[in-house]
């Protein structure tokens, strides 16, 4: 364990300057304690939401609702003044924009690689098994009716994927792996991100915990938030897309 006066999570902490030293150090552990709880109360929300949709059925889609959108604006705002707080160098956190298009090349395609896998799966386990295995109570509650209100979900994804990417991948991961070793951030975070998706029965949360187990590494792989970003809409949208068109059977 590093000790606590000599760990710089910013890596440039001015020398001969205690009190300032200190000042940012209380910053950062201000950072990881306001963020945990932040994790706390989306895993809390998510689990209230699932339990309300199984008896109630909001009149719009959920994702156009004002209320969920001004809450998820919010909450983002929350996570930038979070990466803020931190003092960890923006690069740690993913917040760089990229000098070659490799990591928008490399999020389409492992975006489309993965929708497409999820595609496959979920209807072969959904015909074996029928509902015990995936739930389609969260799809059903976001799938678009009509082609206006596609392209008014498909504008409102792009809040969802930005707050979970800020908060899994930059905040979780990027903000703190000064202190937890990264492999038991790879892997714990992923999981936990797969049981935010428990209301899409098991195989949800194997199937986003896998997502989340690949979003980490294309956020290390490429340095910048720009990539799990990308991959994470892209496999979204076809989803939301490939649901769209089989609305009827859901």
């Amino acid at each position: 364990m590093i000790s606590l006066l000599s760990f710089s999570p910013v890596g440039y902490l001015l020398p001969g300057s205690f009190a300032y030293n200190a000042a940012m150090l209380t910053n950062y552990w201000l950072f990881v304690g306001i963020t945990l709880l932040l994790t706390v109360a989306v895993g809390y929300n998510t689990y209230a939401s699932a339990r309300l949709l199984r008896t109630w059925r909001p009149d719009r889609n959920l994702l156009l609702l004002p209320a969920e959108t001004g809450i998820r604006l919010l909450l983002l705002a929350l996570c930038i003044g979070l990466g803020l707080l931190s003092g960890v160098a923006w690069p740690t956190l993913g917040w760089v924009w990229p000098g070659t298009l490799a990591p928008v090349i490399g999020g389409i395609l492992w975006g489309g690689a993965l929708a497409l896998f999820f595609m496959l799966t979920t209807a072969w386990i959904r015909q074996r098994t029928g509902g015990h295995f995936y739930s389609t109570v969260i799809i059903q509650a976001i799938v678009p009716r009509t082609t206006a209100e596609l392209v008014g979900v498909s504008l409102a994804m792009l809040s969802v994927v930005a707050l979970e990417e800020l908060l899994f991948r930059s905040l979780l991961l990027g903000g703190l792996m000064a202190i937890v070793p990264l492999p038991i951030l790879v892997v714990g975070w992923s999981i936990v991100f797969g049981l935010l998706h428990s209301p899409q029965g098991l195989w949800g949360v194997a199937g986003a915990t896998l997502a989340g187990l690949l979003l980490s590494w294309l956020f290390l792989r490429y340095g910048t938030l720009l990539a799990p970003l990308i991959a994470h809409y892209v496999t979204n949208e076809v989803q939301i897309i490939q649901a769209m068109r089989m609305r009827t059977q859901l």
